[in-house]
């Protein structure tokens, strides 16, 4: 037996109302431009739009003008989703609050989740979104996940409840030990300025 190895998220689809709403929520408040569209090949009534949200993936949505929004909170029953997040610069994250409250559209406020920061709000159908800004950035060659992980294991030896800034910049250092050689043979932290090459009498 073999698994079936994922390679990234392809695409997520959501099932939308009118084909404006979709268009004035994901590119005129979200900035992910519409490029592609065509009928829900499953259900010709529908129309299926993509939306680019800026890595390359897509989000999608069925359409129909038949639908109206329904602005209620989508269902949180286990097998349904909770939310979606979404990555944005720090420069932007600071923008978001001013941003939602000159629409006048109601949100959390920024919350701290240790490693990132976090806004979330619901969209015209009642499905709840998260904006989100790393606090860290990963070495070259490794992702935000491989940080993450390195973080987990630091954080769980301290025994600390969750990762913070401090768990971050150490699995960090650890990751780019572990794959940047070195000349030194010693390459533990030093502090020059107590050196007493430094300190001529």
């Amino acid at each position: 037996m073999r698994k079936i190895q994922s390679q990234g998220v392809h695409h997520i689809t959501l099932v939308g109302a009118d084909r404006q709403t979709s268009i004035d929520f994901w590119e005129g408040i979200l900035g992910m431009p519409f490029v592609f569209e065509q009928p829900n090949l499953d259900n010709p009534s529908d129309s299926h739009l993509y939306f680019d949200p800026g890595d390359g993936r897509l989000i999608t949505i069925f359409t129909n003008e038949d639908r109206r929004p329904d602005p209620r909170r989508t269902p949180t029953e286990p097998g349904c989703v909770h939310h979606v997040a979404f990555s944005i610069s720090q420069a932007t994250f600071a923008q978001t609050v001013e941003r939602l409250d000159e629409r006048g559209i109601t949100h959390s406020g920024v919350k701290d989740r240790g490693f990132m920061d976090s806004i979330y709000f619901t969209d015209p159908l009642g499905l709840l979104i998260e904006l989100a800004s790393y606090r860290f950035e990963p070495p070259a060659g490794h992702t935000h996940a491989d940080v993450l992980l390195e973080a987990h294991r630091i954080r769980v030896t301290a025994g600390d409840p969750n990762i913070s800034t401090v768990h971050l910049a150490d699995a960090i250092e650890q990751l780019v030990a572990r794959s940047r050689d070195s000349l030194s043979t010693d390459r533990s932290p030093r502090d020059p300025y107590r050196s007493p090459l430094t300190n001529p009498a």
